[in-house]
């Protein structure tokens, strides 16, 4: 493919970048430096697809993608995933793009945000183009609906944030715990919050506190591991703005700690932990981000578990209780 196809399918493929302008969106503005920092997000998310839908290889989107800053590399690497991931539905071309990826070093680093880019090119291709259940890590499978809650909330607010819809029999992946795709879809809904209230604790808090108790738990931890990854105004009101939000979550202060140390784990593993996320990892697990990701690691299951529950919200239960043991949150 020469290069200037590629750089065509670059422009038909992207979206535009207005589409992360909190304006565009109608997300509430905190504060300028609120919105600068959310907005940026959202353009490096942009950059990181754009990047993997024009480049040759897989193996050269993540040379592409190792010349952003450091802090925002991860959300290069989640639209990445999410541009292979389109590619792979495409008709024509090959439908491998994403493991080829996954299997580089890098790629492999950044595994967890790659399966949520998935998600959300799940939400822009038809259903018969979605990924096979079984060729997926069946312990990380959730966060690929993770992704997909994020981008129906952030894309389609008013049905998903305002109107709190829900599918009451998500069709994807099936199987016996099929049940807990409405949870993994809240808690990308929950990290759009993030974005939808602007980075102001209130704001989103009041958004989550909308919406029915049995939902709860979920999107605090979507919110968690969103304030925890992006971080906000990295100003004085940081420290209490991320306090704000867990004595708002009350109850599921926990479930703010759980989403929390994912966000640490992933940054961990990648190499890059910014002062936003040492903060928030201070403040909603009482830790260090280094600390959080060891325990993360280390309650993982290492394949899915006999019993009810997925082995990913076994994973995210071990967590939370490891936090209130440790004496890290208060509940």
């Amino acid at each position: 493919m020469t290069s200037s196809w590629r750089a065509l399918r670059r422009r038909l493929l992207t979206p535009d970048v207005a589409e992360t302008s909190l304006d565009k969106r109608g997300f509430h503005k905190k504060s300028p430096a609120a919105q600068e920092r959310l907005e940026t997000v959202g353009k490096a998310f942009l950059d990181g697809y754009a990047r993997a839908v024009e480049a040759r290889t897989p193996a050269d989107a993540e040379g592409q993608l190792e010349q952003l800053p450091g802090w925002l590399r991860g959300f290069a690497y989640e639209g990445a995933g999410m541009g292979l991931a389109v590619l792979d539905g495409l008709p024509f071309g090959r439908s491998d793009n994403v493991f080829r990826f996954l299997r580089s070093p890098l790629g492999d680093v950044n595994r967890y945000l790659v399966y949520v880019g998935i998600g959300w090119a799940m939400a822009r291709l038809p259903r018969f183009r979605w990924p096979k259940p079984r060729t997926l890590d069946p312990v990380l499978l959730p966060l690929v609906l993770d992704g997909y809650g994020f981008h129906q909330a952030y894309f389609h607010t008013a049905r998903y944030v305002d109107g709190q819809y829900q599918d009451p029999k998500f069709p994807w992946p099936g199987g016996p715990h099929g049940s807990y795709a409405d949870k993994a879809i809240d808690q990308g809904i929950g990290r759009a919050m993030w974005f939808v209230g602007g980075a102001d604790p209130n704001r989103v808090a009041d958004l989550v506190d909308a919406f029915p108790a049995s939902r709860r738990a979920e999107l605090y931890s979507g919110t968690g591991l969103a304030a925890t990854y992006a971080g906000g105004a990295d100003d004085g009101a940081a420290e209490q703005d991320l306090r704000t939000l867990a004595r708002r979550a009350g109850q599921h202060r926990v479930n703010v700690a759980q989403g929390c140390a994912f966000a640490a784990d992933a940054r961990v593993r990648a190499g890059i932990v910014p002062p936003h996320t040492a903060l928030a990892t201070q403040v909603f697990c009482g830790t260090t981000p280094e600390e959080a990701a060891r325990i993360t690691s280390e309650l993982r299951p290492e394949h899915q578990v006999e019993g009810e529950l997925p082995a990913y919200e076994v994973w995210r239960r071990r967590l939370a209780d490891e936090f209130v043991s440790l004496g890290g949150v208060n509940t």
